[in-house]
C-alpha cells in the first residue's frame, strides 16, 4: 500500500506559516488597505478571470508566458517582502534573489518549491485580509467548481503546468518525493495552496487562532487520508480543492455540533 506524509506535512506547515505570518503583520495590512474588502462581484470576476487565463495560457508563447510570470513573481515579491520589512532597499532582495537563482543552475527542485511556497504564502496573507466570511464561502464554492472543469472535463489545469512547469520551470506548482513510500512525486498547485492559506486566515478572523490551529489540523488530516487514497486507487489528476475544503467543512461541522451540545447542556 503506497502512503505519503510528506505533502500533507508541507501544506500543514505551509498553512501554519500562513497563519503566524498573517496574525504577526494584521495591524501592517490593515493600514495598507484600510476598509477596503472584496464584493461578491470581485470574487466572482477573480474565479472568471482564473478561469479564462487557464485556458488561454495553452496557447500563448513561451517566452511571453515566462516575462509575464517573472514580472508577476518579482513584483509581487517586492511588496511583500515590504510589507514584513517595511524598508524598499531591503525589498528588493527577494525579487532580485529569485529572478537570479532562476536563471541560474541553482535553480533545482529545492529552490523551486522554496519560491513556490513562499509565494503562496505571500498571496494568501496579502488578500486573505480582503475576503469577509461570507465572500469567502462564494470564492470557495467557484474556485472548486472551476478546478473540478479544469482538471476532470477540459484539463486545463493540467496542460497548463505541463506548459508552465516542464517547459518554462515556473514555480506554480510544489512538487515533493512521496514519503515513506519512495519512487513517486506527488503535485499540489499553488491556487490549492492559496485556497487553504486564504481559510486559514479567515478562520482565524471568524474564531480565533485557537480554533484556526485546530482546523489546520484537520485540513491536513484529512488531506492526509484522501491523498492516500487517491495513490492507491486513482492515478490520473484529482482537484486538491475538494481535498483542502473536506477538511475545512469537517472542523467547521465539528465544531458546530461541539458548540450545540454545550448550549443543550
Amino acid at each position: 500500500m503506497e502512503f505519503d506524509v510528506l505533502l500533507p506535512l508541507v501544506l500543514f506547515l505551509t498553512m501554519l506559516a500562513t497563519l503566524f505570518l498573517y496574525l504577526r503583520i494584521e495591524k501592517r495590512i490593515g493600514s495598507v488597505f484600510k476598509e477596503v474588502k472584496l464584493s461578491y462581484y470581485h470574487v466572482i470576476l477573480l474565479v472568471v478571470a482564473t478561469s479564462v487565463v487557464l485556458g488561454v495560457l495553452i496557447f500563448v508563447p513561451g517566452e511571453a508566458i515566462r516575462i509575464l510570470y517573472l514580472s508577476v513573481y518579482s513584483l509581487g515579491f517586492f511588496f511583500f517582502t515590504y510589507l514584513v520589512v517595511p524598508k524598499w532597499y531591503l525589498s528588493f532582495i527577494t525579487p532580485v534573489l529569485f529572478v537570479a537563482l532562476y536563471f541560474s543552475d541553482y535553480w533545482n527542485l529545492f529552490t523551486f518549491n522554496l519560491f513556490a511556497i513562499i509565494f503562496a504564502i505571500f498571496v494568501s496573507v496579502y488578500l486573505g485580509s480582503l475576503f469577509t466570511w461570507k465572500t469567502t464561502a462564494v470564492f470557495v464554492v467557484l474556485l472548486t467548481i472551476m478546478d473540478i472543469v479544469h482538471v476532470l472535463i477540459t484539463g486545463y489545469i493540467v496542460q497548463s503546468a505541463e506548459k508552465l512547469v516542464g517547459e518554462l520551470g515556473l514555480p506554480v506548482v510544489i512538487i515533493v518525493p512521496t514519503f515513506p513510500s519512495q519512487g513517486f512525486y506527488t503535485i499540489l498547485g499553488l491556487g490549492d495552496i492559496f485556497l487553504a492559506g486564504l481559510l486559514s486566515v479567515q478562520t482565524a478572523q471568524k474564531y480565533g487562532k485557537k480554533f484556526a490551529l485546530v482546523s489546520i489540523t484537520v485540513i491536513a488530516t484529512v488531506f492526509l487520508v484522501l491523498n492516500t487514497v487517491l495513490l492507491n486507487y486513482y492515478s490520473e489528476a484529482f482537484p486538491a480543492t475538494i481535498m483542502v475544503i473536506s477538511g475545512w467543512l469537517i472542523s467547521l461541522a465539528a465544531r458546530r455540533l461541539r458548540h450545540s451540545r454545550t448550549v443543550k447542556t
